[in-house]
């Protein structure tokens, strides 16, 4: 919890550049986006990539695109057939991806014949779009190299879940990264496990067992590839939403610890809000407030080292003004 409220370094990350309002878009244009530059590059460290300008289409430019031909997807120029950037966006891809072990997230714009991650129109020569859609290229290869890099796409960060799950994802790796930045050890391995369990159970429990079971050989194995064993099950199971069953299930098994120590009535108080929160009627600050505040009089080792109590510095998570 403490690593997380006192960041001092900022988190690598890196970013398309139209995002952060460079003027790299075909049109010469940028697609600035507020809660990136207004919000998330307090604790973020942006490493900006326009894929397009890196392999010298240059600015202003012929759009590209997605196009079935000759039964694969390749990106031409929406004038221009014959010329074809597909190759040139792959090796760039590649290339990032080689040279980026240290991001601990990536945040593509959205529908991009070369940064999309998701969702990208696919056309046919004739410039009709076709049922199927694509992944950009220079994204799909950047993914591929990373598999464990948390990464999302611009428009999705205005979803409140997915981005608390892609902000959560990021701190995480780089919490991670820190712990293991000189050589990992088994002792490393069980202390970042032991801060992280109740993060890992609201996220997904079939992982916190993997990962329990991965923790369980540490002792007796190869450390540096338990430890890789370990970083890509740990990323992997924080990619699934917690839902609020599951919350309130952590929500539950945090009271446990300091039960015994409230009133009846503040026993009930916390009780009420947790299923209030269950049940959609108040948000997962509320109980989470309540559980801060009940440790911080009846204060409990284990309890207060969860990163699940705050897993990324608070501002981050306050409405835009």
């Amino acid at each position: 919890m403490d690593e997380a409220r006192d960041t001092v370094t900022k988190i690598p990350v890196g970013v398309s550049s139209c995002l952060l309002g460079q003027p790299v878009r075909y049109n010469g244009g940028h697609k600035h986006h507020h809660f990136i530059n207004k919000r998330l590059v307090d604790f973020f460290e942006f490493r900006p990539y326009c894929p397009e300008v890196a392999i010298g289409l240059g600015v202003p430019r012929t759009p590209i695109r997605l196009a079935r031909a000759g039964g694969e997807v390749k990106v031409i120029n929406t004038k221009d057939h014959t010329i074809e950037v597909t190759r040139e966006l792959r090796d760039y891809g590649a290339e990032v991806g080689a040279n980026s072990g240290d991001l601990c997230g990536y945040i593509f714009k959205a529908k991009s014949p070369s940064c999309g991650m998701e969702r990208v129109k696919v056309y046919n020569l004739q410039g009709t779009p076709l049922p199927q859609q694509g992944v950009g290229v220079f994204a799909a290869e950047v993914m591929r190299a990373l598999p464990s890099l948390p990464v999302e796409e611009e428009g999705r960060l205005n979803d409140p879940d997915l981005r608390e799950n892609f902000i959560t994802r990021v701190f995480t790796r780089y919490r991670w990264r820190q712990a293991m930045r000189e050589r990992p050890t088994a002792a490393k391995l069980v202390d970042f496990h032991t801060r992280h369990k109740l993060l890992v159970m609201a996220h997904n429990q079939a992982a916190y067992r993997r990962l329990g079971r991965i923790v369980a050989c540490a002792g007796a194995g190869e450390i540096e590839r338990i430890a890789r064993q370990y970083e890509s099950e740990l990323m992997h199971g924080l990619k699934r939403h917690a839902s609020r069953k599951s919350h309130a299930n952590v929500l539950q098994h945090l009271q446990g610890f300091f039960s015994r120590d409230l009133s009846p009535a503040d026993r009930r108080e916390l009780a009420r809000l947790i299923e209030d929160y269950r049940l959609g009627l108040t948000p997962l600050a509320a109980p989470l407030t309540l559980i801060r505040h009940h440790l911080a009089h009846h204060p409990n080792a284990w309890a207060l080292s969860q990163t699940y109590l705050q897993p990324y510095p608070p501002p981050i998570a306050k409405p835009m003004e």
